[in-house]
């Protein structure tokens, strides 16, 4: 029997991406989109163009709404949480629509899924920033970029938790509903802390997604703002291999229900923000990229490093696209479709 999939945030970056993966697979998707995002209505476009007008269901609402997450979720037999208000200066700047959405609305998803009585497995994107800026974590700074001193392998699920900035609390708040809910009503749940996640269909703005960003801004010819000193690390993930991960744990259930796993690039696929990432752009672009700089950014971290250990130890996972290959594969997306972003 084909399963059925409920994904909100379905035409968002991460969800058209996977919705077009269970689409490719005949499964029978459900997305739950408010298409508020900017870039949602050209992915609705692009999934019903490739794969027909029916070939999935829309329920056009808001997370927030509960009687509509429950109505939506009575069949269900996964739910896979992806809408979500991204951005940690958003939050900073309108704290309450950050909570009701992310904290709230992840309340809403766990309490829809448990009133249907299906048991139905949850999928949770949830995020390194619950790790705070790891202040007291040693870092060394180097020519361009930094690294850890006691973490060769990334940083682990037992680091202590220490939510920064109102998006920090929201999603900490729902990485942990999402924890207890598998505890205290058995609930099937997965929490996946994911790091810098990046891919084709992913309308990147200044303050999220800063990989597709900084390629639509070089397409376009928009001025980018680095902030900070161009150094910090990040682990990235390509979004196919996101994907599989999903597929991996959702698959597993008697593996990864009540689990929390950290996912991305792991120590094999960090770039620095710029000092890095920029020559690679540049080689890219044939042409050199004037930059400015500006403040650091509240709860940016200097460097996050997923240590991925327990996915591969657990659900076999681990990434198959290179930074150098994923950056390139981006690139030339963009490039060909650079009219979505006039």
């Amino acid at each position: 029997m084909t399963k059925k999939y409920l994904v909100t945030g379905g035409a968002g970056f991460i969800g058209a991406n996977f919705t077009a993966d269970l689409l490719e697979k005949k499964r029978n998707v459900v997305i739950f989109d408010n298409l508020s995002r900017g870039g949602s209505r050209a992915n609705l476009a692009w999934l019903r163009e490739k794969y027909g007008e029916d070939a999935f269901q829309l329920i056009q609402a808001d997370v927030r709404d509960a009687a509509a997450l429950e109505t939506a979720a009575r069949d269900a037999d996964v739910i896979c949480h992806f809408a979500a208000q991204v951005a940690v200066t958003t939050s900073v700047i309108n704290p309450r629509e950050d909570f009701e959405i992310n904290a709230a609305g992840t309340f809403n998803v766990l309490e829809a899924a448990r009133k249907s009585g299906r048991n139905p497995v949850v999928l949770y994107t949830s995020t390194n920033k619950v790790y705070g800026g790891m202040e007291d974590v040693r870092v060394v700074e180097r020519v361009t970029d930094y690294a850890y001193l006691d973490f060769p392998e990334g940083i682990p699920e037992t680091q202590p938790l220490d939510f920064h900035s109102p998006y920090g609390c929201s999603k900490g708040a729902g990485d942990q509903y999402m924890r207890d809910y598998s505890r205290i009503y058995d609930l099937p749940t997965i929490v996946f802390r994911q790091s810098a996640i990046y891919g084709p269909r992913q309308f990147g703005v200044e303050d999220q997604g800063w990989v597709s960003w900084f390629i639509i801004a070089v397409l376009t010819q928009k001025p980018i703002t680095i902030y900070g000193n161009g150094k910090q690390v990040r682990d990235l993930l390509y979004i196919e291999d996101l994907v599989r991960a999903y597929h991996t744990a959702i698959d597993q259930p008697a593996v990864s229900a009540g689990k929390i796993y950290n996912i991305g690039g792991g120590v094999n696929n960090v770039i620095s923000v710029w000092k890095e990432f920029g020559p690679i752009l540049e080689s890219l672009a044939g042409r050199e990229i004037p930059v400015g700089f500006g403040g650091w950014r509240p709860g940016d971290q200097v460097i996050y490093v997923s240590d991925i250990r327990k996915a591969g130890r657990e659900l076999g996972w681990k990434p198959q696209v290179s930074v150098r290959d994923g950056i390139e594969r981006l690139y030339r997306w963009a490039e060909a479709n650079r009219n979505l972003f006039a």
